[in-house]
């Protein structure tokens, strides 16, 4: 029978500010003895990681792992305080464990995968992992996002890793051609969203409202120029046609040789295979994006150091 309430997990978490189901199992471990329960989560770096939570973690790395069999994939990103820390060892190797955590996970949510057994070490949560490196270096460290891809069918993932991490892509192909004569059109696919950000695969997949909204401010947009409303028609979707070759990844120039749109790429790949290939899905991360930084001025910051100094 537990020796404590709800109402002492609920002051636990008040006081140290360390997740629910943490808090819980430090009352379990210490038999509901309170001040042992904050010494538990102490000794875990919990405590001293929830006074860390109101920071901006803005930096960090993206990190994309893919199964062996090329048909299980998960794309993270793990977000820091400083970029010195996100190129540190212990931070990197943190990310790495996080990643191959997700691939043998079925968790659908960060909440989830953070209360979730390390797959490792079972005597610790990811969370508490997360813990025990924000008291180890120093900073937050953050579970931001992840995205995990596993085949259904016949294909493949591909993945491709920018400027050690701060970009990151999978990409899923779906055909009854080898893995291995995919693998090379996979990974260019990967390069090419990685630098041209498409939205979405292909022009059905662009959502109608966001459609009809490009649509009602192109029209705008000639009317502001002075154009005849008997040509406004055309010249907007002349302009969604550019739209397209912006947002739909299969309607996009392609960067190795742009005179080829990526269709063309895809097809031409076809013909030599004699293999249909369609591109199912597909997802981009970049490192600290909607993020709103903390801009330090060290000068200022200096400055007013030095004015405090006797």
């Amino acid at each position: 029978m537990a020796n404590f309430t709800n109402q002492d997990v609920m002051k636990l978490r008040e006081q140290t500010g360390v997740g629910m189901m943490d808090c819980k199992k430090a009352l379990v471990e210490t038999d509901g003895n309170f001040e042992e329960a904050i010494k538990y989560l102490r000794e875990k770096g919990m405590a001293s990681a929830a006074k860390k939570a109101s920071r901006v973690a803005a930096e960090g790395l993206v990190k994309c792992v893919v199964s062996s069999d090329k048909r299980t994939a998960v794309a993270v990103e793990i977000n820091c305080e400083t970029d010195f820390v996100a190129r540190s060892d212990q931070f990197i190797a943190l990310v790495d464990n996080i990643a191959n955590h997700l691939l043998h996970s079925d968790a659908s949510s960060v909440e989830a995968v953070l209360e979730e057994p390390y797959y490792a070490d079972a005597s610790k949560t990811v969370n508490v992992l997360i813990a025990e490196a924000t008291a180890a270096i120093g900073e937050k460290i953050s579970l931001r996002r992840f995205t995990k891809f596993q085949l259904a069918q016949n294909g493949v993932i591909s993945s491709y890793i920018h400027m050690g991490g701060k970009i990151g892509v999978l990409a899923e192909l779906v055909s009854d051609a080898e893995q291995a004569d995919l693998q090379e059109l996979a990974f260019n696919l990967c390069m090419q969203i990685a630098a041209s950000k498409p939205q979405v695969v292909n022009i059905a997949d662009v959502d109608a409202s966001q459609l009809e909204s490009e649509r009602e401010i192109l029209t705008v947009q000639a009317r502001n120029e002075g154009k005849p409303e008997a040509v406004i028609g055309k010249m907007v979707e002349g302009r969604i046609h550019k739209y397209y070759k912006e947002v739909c990844l299969l309607e996009q120039e392609y960067v190795r040789e742009p005179s080829l749109s990526v269709k063309q790429v895809i097809a031409d790949v076809e013909k030599q295979l004699g293999k249909s290939i369609v591109v199912t899905r597909f997802v981009r991360y970049e490192m600290g994006e909607g993020i709103e930084k903390r801009v330090d001025n060290f000068a200022d910051e200096i400055a007013e150091q030095l004015k405090n100094i006797k």
